[in-house]
């Protein structure tokens, strides 16, 4: 098999709220924590164990803005992406590296009851997906089937 798979499916909590940066009039990025949590039983002690990962979560443009809107610190989201490494410098000149999920699908694992931002609307979809192609968005688009 000579292809690769650069895949990411994560189901967390918000650490904190979607900081966003628009960088000219129509595109923005979004970021946020992501929360992960691993709970077992310590075979030595029999207590149980949490470990919590952090995950670095970019989102962009429209779906950036709609999880700023509906997204607030404490919520359950499910995230679909790839991974990414950027390099950069910080103010010494040492070369630095972030390790970032890059976000193309999530969906809202959250009620409306259970979070305290009572601002989302109750007809708002809570799973955004961005279509791959025309054809694509017009077969979900005719899908009328109940399930």
């Amino acid at each position: 098999m000579s292809g690769t798979l650069n895949k990411v499916m994560l189901i967390g909590h918000l650490g904190d709220e979607v900081k966003l940066h628009y960088f000219d009039d129509r595109n923005c990025v979004g970021r946020f924590p992501l929360a992960t949590n691993e709970t077992y039983t310590s075979k030595q002690t029999n207590e149980r164990v949490t470990n919590t990962e952090w995950h670095n979560v970019v989102v962009r443009n429209k779906a950036a803005e709609i999880c700023a809107k509906y997204l607030s610190k404490g919520d359950r989201v499910y995230i679909e992406g790839r991974i990414k490494t950027r390099k950069w410098q910080d103010d010494k000149g040492n070369d630095r590296y972030s390790t970032e999920i890059h976000c193309t699908d999530f969906t809202f694992l959250t009620t409306k009851g259970e979070t305290g931002n009572s601002g989302v609307p109750t007809q708002e979809p809570q799973q955004i997906q961005k279509p791959q192609t025309e054809a694509a968005s017009e077969v979900a688009e005719d899908d009328d089937l109940p399930f």
